[in-house]
């Protein structure tokens, strides 16, 4: 990908009033596109200013897809795995930007993953990585809520990684972007937590879609987490995480108790 300015196009899917569209973001405004950023589209006149709109978690995907371990700093002096190793987060736990972070019921610790996430352009099956960039639309930042007691002693990490709001994503996917030397940090209430560059990862976006395409059809919005640098740590009602990904953003949600 070119990381020429020219070539770099934010995309943005909102709400304004009962309008849910998708936009391109100029400056502090956004404006409306004739159709979603995975075909055709055309730029219209309508412009909102980004203060007046709701963000809206950027794409609604088929699946979401996570990768454990792929950062060296974060497999901590174990053996580097010999292919991605993916698993599902679910659609329903996907939250926007500014929106809130639930501790569920149950879970005696609950710890941030900053990351960056793939989003898919269109159909791809069985891909090779010399062409699998031309199946990505672009990045957008992600946190892979993780509840450590469940994701330890739990057969499967269905709830650990997949409970409502595990997956805060957004607010804007970038394309043109080299996927590859993108910063990437953590704070957790205006401290650093994580800081890690993509160049870092042990499998980088073409081999991860490239791997994962030759089992999963992906489809146009899917989106994939790579993997959290470093070491994490517990998140508590009151907290507010932020995680910037270099050229797309700075995805904010707040840590609040469940209600239940």
């Amino acid at each position: 990908m070119n990381p020429c300015e020219d070539n770099v196009i934010r995309y943005a899917r909102f709400q304004a009033g009962r309008t849910v569209s998708y936009g391109i973001v100029e400056g502090d405004k956004i404006r409306q596109i004739t159709n979603d950023p995975f075909g055709n589209w055309e730029k219209t006149t309508n412009i909102y200013k980004i203060d007046d709109i709701k963000l809206l978690v950027p794409t609604k995907p088929t699946k979401v897809l996570a990768l454990a371990g792929n950062y060296r700093s974060h497999v901590s002096g174990q053996p580097l795995p010999e292919n991605p190793e993916v698993f599902f987060k679910v659609p329903s736990c996907l939250i926007a930007h500014e929106e809130k972070v639930i501790i569920p019921p149950g879970t005696t610790r609950v710890d941030y993953e900053a990351e960056m996430v793939i989003v898919i352009a269109k159909r791809t099956k069985n891909v090779s990585e010399a062409d699998a960039l031309k199946y990505v639309l672009g990045v957008t930042c992600g946190i892979d809520i993780s509840a450590r007691d469940w994701q330890k002693n739990d057969k499967q990490w269905w709830r650990a990684k997949g409970s409502d709001t595990f997956g805060p994503c957004g607010p804007f996917i970038v394309s043109g972007l080299n996927y590859g030397d993108l910063g990437l940090q953590l704070r957790l209430n205006g401290q650093v937590k994580q800081s890690t560059n993509t160049n870092e990862l042990i499998f980088n976006v073409s081999q991860i879609v490239s791997f994962i395409s030759r089992h999963t059809t992906l489809e146009p919005g899917d989106l994939i987490y790579t993997g959290t640098p470093g070491k994490t740590s517990p998140i508590k009602p009151g907290d507010i995480i932020e995680v910037e990904l270099q050229g797309v953003g700075i995805l904010k949600n707040s840590v609040v108790a469940s209600q239940k």
